[in-house]
């Protein structure tokens, strides 16, 4: 099957869609399937995959993100070989794949990675909750006409898109997948020490993009209360993001920069090292789909504290592989405090979360999308 793949944002940057990508395509090129990927902008890039089609764009401020206004020549004649579209993103890439998939008349697949509707609100302040709300609506429902198969990561977001956005149409639910053995086993080790972490401390991790749609600051402000009662917590934020500055400002005024170790930016091969030195996941988050952090975790053995939104409920069994906690501070810290100070609850949870891991295995998720590409092409 010769298939064309469409991402907003690719290798060299590191996020949970760039991963899930690169998984899809390294996995259908393994088993005969001939892939392209088509992304907006950074034309200067060597890549070291193949077919990689790189499209004229022009960068949105410091985003890392493109602009693309056309396809070009040989994008077009690749695009007439195919027979299947799938895109991961809507509104950049996702309409020129929507464009080529209604000129060439060839089933189209969107993939949901983001909570849209939590994301207006975070970027588009100004906007009211109603206009929003109903512009999304109103082109969910549009684009899910014109799509053959929406793929949702888990339950609770199939039934958000079809409840709140409005789409129509097929929607299959297909859970994303992570390389499990690379978190069984950290190839890279990475030790407290380095971090200048303490060695009896109990170590809370955040991997994640550094923004407040993601709510670090929140994350921050009840770990400043929580080290009061214990001592000996840690907090470890793994990664970069527009709101980083903010959060080494944040962590200073709130007293606990001696108590939360920032990475910045790193590579995704260091991820492993990093879950491998901490006692718990922690994540204040409620705009998730279906984090890949939070599988790669529990692969790591780690258990789980989330807030009770979509997406995170479908990742921790509450009370076996962690925590679900309630969308107050209160109930968040609760769970953090009894994770923290019960080491054989941790080690319980953190076995259990790894069991319960298997499930998202990189290659069954690949597989799994084959199989609604070749039944759209029937």
């Amino acid at each position: 099957m010769r298939i064309a793949l469409f991402s907003d944002i690719y290798k060299p940057a590191v996020n949970g869609v760039v991963n899930h990508v690169a998984l899809l395509k390294r996995y259908f090129e393994q088993w005969g399937e001939q892939v392209w990927l088509f992304v907006p902008g950074q034309p200067d890039i060597v890549d070291e995959e193949a077919n990689i089609i790189r499209l004229p764009g022009i960068p949105i401020a410091d985003t890392g993100y493109h602009l693309s206004v056309i396809l070009d020549q040989r994008a077009r004649n690749i695009l007439k070989q195919a027979d299947i579209i799938h895109v991961h993103h809507p509104f950049l890439s996702g309409s020129f794949g929507l464009n080529a998939a209604r000129k060439y008349d060839l089933p189209l697949v969107f993939t949901n990675h983001t909570r849209y509707d939590l994301y207006v609100q975070q970027y588009l302040p100004l906007i009211p909750d109603a206009l929003s709300d109903s512009a999304l609506q109103a082109f969910f429902s549009l684009f899910s006409q014109r799509c053959s198969a929406f793929i949702a990561p888990s339950q609770g977001i199939a039934d958000l898109m079809r409840d709140e956005w409005g789409v129509q149409g097929q929607v299959v639910v297909i859970p994303n997948g992570v390389e499990l053995d690379d978190f069984h086993q950290a190839k890279v080790h990475i030790s407290r020490q380095e971090l200048g972490i303490p060695a009896d401390a109990i170590v809370g991790v955040y991997v994640g993009r550094m923004s407040w749609e993601k709510s670090v600051d929140r994350l921050l402000r009840n770990f400043a209360i929580l080290t009061q009662e214990v001592p000996r917590l840690h907090l470890l934020l793994v990664g970069g993001g527009p709101a980083l500055t903010d959060c080494h400002k944040l962590a200073q005024e709130l007293g606990i920069s001696s108590r939360v170790t920032f990475t910045d930016m790193t590579s995704y091969d260091k991820i492993p090292g990093y879950l491998a030195l901490a006692d718990f996941f922690v994540s204040a988050s409620v705009s998730e789909v279906h984090p890949l952090t939070f599988i790669e975790a529990a692969a790591a053995g780690l258990p789980a504290i989330g807030i009770d939104s979509p997406g995170v409920t479908d990742m921790i069994v509450d009370g076996k592989t962690g925590f679900v906690a309630g969308d107050s501070d209160l109930s968040f810290g609760l769970r953090v405090l009894r994770l923290a100070k019960d080491a054989e609850l941790r080690a319980r949870m953190g076995k259990a979360a790894q069991e319960h891991s298997h499930a998202y295995a990189a290659h069954t998720n690949a597989r799994e999308v084959l199989n609604l590409y070749q039944s759209l092409r029937m």
